[in-house]
């Protein structure tokens, strides 16, 4: 008790963010004074629960010494099943309840929101049935007969001295008449598990310290330096010019300005009355990154938000922003000490270089998470780059639970839903949510089930008064409405201030409770003419274009919506051009097969200057949508196959990106004007018809609308950029009717099956979802009742909260000849210059544990073949023959619990039902048997 209430105290005066102190302390009547006891209180009291016969019986040795003392108990046999109905956390809050009652004089309706932060200690908190279950069984709180006297008189006894010691017995008559918020319950809930998890760790709180050891006040300095948490971020708000500030953050070139829209959000950040949510909305290329990271600078210097969370939609864009996001950080000013606990939320987070060395530099910290998720990698510190930053990838900050609170954290939107999933352990994801500056990036690339969870997070955001910054570059303004009133909760405010504008480039503003404020900032000098033009979908006529185009050189981005049309695509350009012209970037290469794509194309197609093997002559890079967000590369024309407008336009930012000379005259005759080949349907019909695929993928209402809004851009109008991307998205996603009228028909056909394939989405999406923020004083009893249990970053958890369904992921290796395992034959070595490839894995001991990572980074996610029900469950029972005991040891993370897939010498296998080949050149192809 005494651990748990010292660890809190530390944890309220050390490491918790200001502002979630703030709120915290707001409703109470002393403020922080208030705040502080509170939380330490309820920390001291947490496992009162623990003084009950139904916990106390179950180490018979010990409960003989205690019923020496007169507490009597059955034993834990002989009280049977019923001893469940007793948790110590719900027996905890029963009888703090009872305490508050008839020693205090509160009413039993004013206990529960107090005492629920005892009850859901172990991550769920009770349900009104399990406690009148309870009251029902008195017999587990107390013996019955002469013994239970003895009982309450041990319970009441503690709770005395708890409430003299830790200060609270002249404060609890003052707090009867406080209503605490939902929001501030889950904090004080998720405190108490924290300085519960931490009192609990013996390696910094020995269970039997020596008889010459320190005293209680020694023990607790020795147990916090141990520990050694990283201060929470003391943002201090930049003032003076807005162009000074980002050279100084951003590192510009020189002669390179802030842009209209960057210097737009830093003035409205400031004009704002309290921190809210702002939605940037800009082209491709305008530095909506640093604008959020800037204002992220002057929110949480004025809410007092301890860090900052970057959600992104994908483990790759996750990995490109975590370099920038340590960059900046190393820009700050050094308040708070300059030590920050920086973490990569992903599931493959420790396979990433930089994040890999700050492991290994975190790893000095005496704390064992037990629960770690994350193998610790060694010896890339250097190599990362970051070897003189105090960033800090911390030890006790690992694991599935405890990585969001590290004060900052680059990652997938996954983990931000997760906050919108009733799930064990939920509090925990609250209380890193709210002490940060949520960013939200790409937000146009989140659909309606995904949606659903994203809104009932913001609602739960603006109750806590966390800022928010989303950004997106074609973003519906239905959508944009959507967003704003989830975050500020407006009743009867008018949305057409919000969702009736057009402007662009655009920021909008909201405060918790208040109303929405537009601007409207000038788009910077940048601007391209794409023209669009029809293509007929044949590989042949493909193929011949593509060569009277590259007559004199150029490079080439072909988009395909499907893996199968990529690689079809790939195979007739190679047989026509060419193996050495034509590249292949697609979701289905292993991990690190993966990252070298993206390193390889940034290296050939990056921004002038930076991009050190842009090719002379011809190429072709036959992409999926991987290209659409996160690369920074630059090409002489594309191709694109008919999709929603709001991505065909990421795509487009991909032509022309970067100037190229004078009038981009470093680029070949033919292609120095803009032009985007439009392929992927049948033009010939009254009515487009996209290819199967693309409608598999993307619905055809949404490709008949993008069709329609670019009917005037096909005959000959360009599209003009940034200035045709808001009319362009508005008009796809509004109500209103477009396209000739002959298309209404099956417009109208098509929004049917959309409008019901929504419905669907946010009906499946709603069973899971947490409820609303209920009244203040509500307690939070059964607040992830019905639940999912654990939510993980797993591909059960991440299926969850995106609509897809769950996803096989192996480990591929390679099976030799004589039957031996090995690391594929081709990978490139380390940043080191150690060996990767053709690395021996045997099957009798652990591998090395550079081996085993290596094998391990060579993950993949099976496609969508493998995600029907019989499928999977085939391809699991097969994969499962090939399981290594010696490879499921505590000391080989790498490869513990993973399937493996094993190819042949000639890169190929089958399973259930399917031939599999793979290629460093194509990544995974898969065939019907």
């Amino acid at each position: 008790m005494e651990d748990s209430a010292a660890v809190a105290g530390l944890l309220w005066d050390e490491w918790l963010p200001v502002g979630v102190r703030r709120l915290i302390a707001g409703v109470l009547p002393a403020g922080e004074v208030d705040g502080r006891r509170l939380v330490v209180w309820l920390a001291g009291v947490h496992d009162i629960g623990k003084a009950t016969p139904a916990f106390a019986c179950q180490v018979e040795q010990l409960a003989d010494v205690m019923r020496a003392q007169g507490l009597e108990m059955r034993s834990g046999r002989a009280m049977g099943p019923d001893r469940r109905l007793a948790p110590h956390g719900l027996a905890g809050q029963v009888l703090l309840g009872e305490w508050l009652q008839e020693r205090q004089g509160w009413a039993a309706r004013q206990t529960g929101q107090f005492t629920v932060a005892v009850g859901g200690h172990h991550g769920v908190s009770p349900e009104s049935g399990q406690i009148k279950a309870l009251y029902d069984h008195e017999e587990l709180l107390r013996t019955p007969g002469g013994s239970s006297a003895v009982w309450r008189q041990v319970q009441t006894e503690l709770l005395d001295a708890c409430a003299d010691v830790f200060g609270v017995r002249d404060r609890l008559g003052s707090w009867q008449a406080v209503k605490l918020p939902q929001p501030v319950q889950v904090l004080l809930t998720a405190l108490v598990i924290v300085s519960d998890w931490i009192a609990s760790n013996p390696d910094l709180f020995p269970y039997f310290p020596q008889a010459a050891a320190c005293d209680g006040k020694e023990r607790l300095a020795a147990a916090w330096r141990g520990l050694d948490l990283p201060p929470a971020w003391r943002a201090v708000e930049p003032v003076g010019d807005v162009q000074e500030w980002f050279a100084s953050r951003f590192g510009f070139a020189p002669g390179a300005q802030v842009r209209p829209v960057q210097e737009a959000a830093v003035g409205l950040a400031r004009e704002m009355d309290a921190p809210g949510l702002m939605v940037i909305e800009a082209p491709m290329g305008e530095g909506k990154t640093e604008a959020a990271l800037a204002v992220a600078e002057v929110f949480a210097a004025r809410s007092g938000a301890g860090g900052v969370f970057f959600a992104l939609p994908t483990m790759a864009t996750g990995n490109a922003m975590f370099p920038r996001l340590l960059e900046w950080l190393q820009q700050l000013p050094d308040e708070g000490g300059g030590r920050h606990s920086v973490h990569l939320a992903h599931s493959k987070a420790a396979l990433n270089e930089t994040f890999a060395g700050l492991l290994a530099e975190g790893g000095r910290v005496a704390a064992v998470d037990v629960d770690a998720a994350v193998p610790m990698a060694r010896g890339v510190q250097e190599a990362a780059g970051f070897a003189g930053a105090e960033l800090v990838a911390h030890a006790w900050l690992r694991g599935r639970k405890k990585a969001m609170l590290a004060s900052f954290v680059a990652g997938t939107v996954d983990q931000l839903l997760f906050a919108g999933l009733k799930s064990r352990h939920l509090a925990l994801r609250h209380l890193a949510v709210a002490g940060k500056v949520v960013v939200i990036d790409e937000a146009h690339a989140y659909d309606t089930y995904m949606s659903v969870y994203l809104d009932r997070v913001l609602a739960w955001l603006g109750a806590y008064r966390v800022p928010v910054v989303v950004l997106s570059a074609t973003l519906p303004a239905a959508r944009r409405w959507q967003l704003v009133e989830a975050y500020a909760g407006m009743p009867g405010t008018e949305p057409e201030s919000v969702a009736g504008e057009v402007a662009y480039p655009l920021l909008t503003a909201v405060a918790p409770g208040g109303r929405p404020v537009v601007r409207q900032p000038a788009a910077s000098a940048r601007g391209t003419d794409v023209r669009v033009e029809r293509l007929a979908d044949g590989l042949d006529v493909l193929a011949d274009r593509l060569e009277t185009e590259l007559a004199d050189g150029g490079c080439v981005l072909v988009v395909r919506n499907t893996v199968k049309r990529v690689l079809e695509t790939a195979r007739v350009l190679r047989e026509r051009f060419g193996e050495q012209d034509v590249t292949v970037a697609h979701s289905c290469f292993v991990d690190v097969d993966r990252a070298a794509k993206d390193s390889d194309l940034l290296r050939r197609f990056g921004p002038p200057g930076r991009a050190t093997g842009r090719p002379g002559g011809r190429h072709i890079v036959v992409a999926s949508q991987v290209a659409e967000q996160s690369l920074d590369v630059d090409f002489d024309l594309l191709v694109s196959d008919l999709c929603p407008v709001d991505l065909l336009l990421q795509r487009m930012g991909r032509l022309h990106r970067h100037q190229r000379g004078e009038g981009q005259a470093q680029r070949p005759v033919r292609l120095r004007t803009a032009r985007c080949l439009l392929a992927g349907a049948d033009w010939d019909t009254p009515v487009p018809v996209a290819v199967r695929g693309s409608v598999a993928v993307y619905g055809a209402y949404a490709l008949l609308r993008s069709a329609a809004v670019l009917l005037p851009h096909l005959d000959g109008q360009p599209v003009r950029l940034p200035a045709d991307i808001s009319p362009l998205v508005q008009g796809a996603y509004g109500l209103a009717p477009v396209g000739p009228q002959e298309w209404a028909p099956a417009l109208e056909e098509a929004r049917e099956r959309f409008e019901q394939h929504r419905a669907d989405q946010a009906e499946r999406a709603a069973v899971f979802r947490l409820g609303d923020v209920g009244r203040a004083g509500r307690p939070l009893f059964g607040w992830v009742a019905a639940g999912v249990g654990d939510a993980d970053d797993t591909r059960a958890g991440r299926a969850q909260v995106r609509d897809s369904r769950e996803s096989l992921e192996v480990v591929v290796v390679q099976r030799r000849a004589d039957g031996t395992l090995a690391t594929l034959p081709w990978l490139d070595a380390d940043s080191k210059g150690r060996r990767r490839s053709g690395l021996d894995l045997p099957r009798e001991q652990i591998p090395a544990s550079f081996t085993a990572r290596t094998a391990a980074s060579c993950g993949l996610r099976l496609p969508i073949q493998f995600s029907y029900a019989e499928t999977m469950d085939r391809a699991i029972a097969e994969l499962e023959q090939l399981h290594v005991q010696a490879w499921q040891h505590k000391d080989s993370p790498w490869l513990a619990g993973q399937l493996i897939l094993a190819l042949d010498e000639d890169c190929q296998t089958q399973l259930a039902g399917f031939a599999l080949r793979y290629s460093p050149l194509d990544g995974l192809e898969v065939t019907r048997v």
